[in-house]
């Protein structure tokens, strides 16, 4: 394998093609060498960045022997599909949040990536970047006292509505699985606990019967209790906050830092009437594909690890439930 992986991407999706395209190139254990697309428009990808070869289907890419991992950028409903074939290929795998629709097809994906031996990881990239872990510095350290309670908010106005795969209710969309898994990823990440309780309302849009506001509660299995809430249809937001017995922490940038430049801000209020601000910079597309690469190269396994990912749908699974019932619901951790 060398020092470098060899990526291929299986389609030329905007993810793709504005960002981990180029996070690949970027990073300095890895590089795109094929794209695929059905489409027809891998060979005008591969001319735009470079990339040396372009294949007409996915199967042509995954059989390719110089290919050692690829990147899944396709639609929610087919990623389950693309992500047994590749392994089946023994190829490495990246694929874009939420990797599975429920959390039977995570556990099927985990099993049959782990039956390969290959390394796969959902693409949360969002927690590769260092103001997170900043965060958890921070929150260590009792600055803002004891963590009693979380909000999270990620939202956009989607303007251009028709034939758009995230109004797609068969294919896997709404804004929960769009904008909201990162609110309840990060709830997660950062708490380090599970959700024992939830109750979420969905404000669902009729013609396509997807949802374009989501807001939730969730008992954590640490006793704290959290908000979250996702839209299609608000103000661009990608935040949380932590509060705690003796101050709060502000994160206004905790998605999406790599549109300021990378440059994530923590915002620390305390009990003492002190405010203050801390900068944190990173490229966390990149620094999500050199992790995945170094486990490939390492035969280590990721951080964000097929348990967590596995947890990460069981949530969701709960959090569609409740909004399809109206009733609260309980989860075993």
């Amino acid at each position: 394998m060398g020092t470098k992986v060899r990526w291929g991407i299986l389609s030329t999706a905007a993810i793709a093609r504005k960002t981990l395209i180029p996070a690949i190139q970027r990073a300095e254990n890895a590089e795109v060498v094929a794209i695929a697309s059905g489409s027809g428009k891998a060979h005008e990808a591969a001319q735009q960045f470079g990339i040396p070869t372009a294949y007409n289907n996915y199967e042509d890419l995954l059989a390719a022997p110089n290919i050692d991992a690829v990147y899944i950028p396709l639609p929610n409903y087919m990623h389950m599909e693309w992500t047994m074939k590749a392994a089946e290929h023994k190829k490495h795998v990246l694929c874009e949040k939420p990797a599975a629709l429920c959390e039977d097809d995570a556990r099927k994906m985990v099993e049959v990536c782990r039956e390969n031996g290959v390394v796969w990881m959902e693409a949360f990239m969002y927690q590769f970047h260092p103001q997170h872990q900043r965060v958890k510095e921070i929150l260590a350290s009792g600055e803002i006292g004891t963590v009693k309670s979380m909000r999270a908010s990620f939202s956009f106005y989607l303007a251009e509505r028709e034939n758009n795969i995230r109004m797609g209710a068969k294919f896997g969309g709404g804004s929960l699985l769009d904008v909201g898994c990162y609110c309840v990823h990060s709830i997660r990440y950062l708490l380090e606990t599970e959700p024992v309780a939830l109750s979420v309302h969905s404000t669902y849009d009729e013609p396509y019967g997807v949802d374009m506001v989501t807001n939730g509660w969730m008992k954590m299995n640490n006793g704290v209790h959290v908000l979250f809430d996702c839209s299609f249809d608000m103000f661009a937001r990608n935040e949380y906050e932590i509060i705690g017995t003796k101050g709060k922490l502000s994160v206004p940038r905790a998605y999406r830092p790599d549109v300021q430049q990378g440059n994530g801000l923590i915002i620390i209020q305390t009990d003492d009437g002190k405010t203050r601000e801390e900068v944190v910079n990173g490229d966390q597309y990149r620094l999500q594909v050199e992790h995945v690469s170094q486990c490939i190269l390492a035969g280590t396994t990721p951080s964000y690890s097929d348990d967590a990912i596995i947890q990460q749908a069981k949530a969701l699974d709960a959090c569609r439930m409740s909004a399809e019932t109206g009733k609260v619901v309980e989860l075993t951790v």
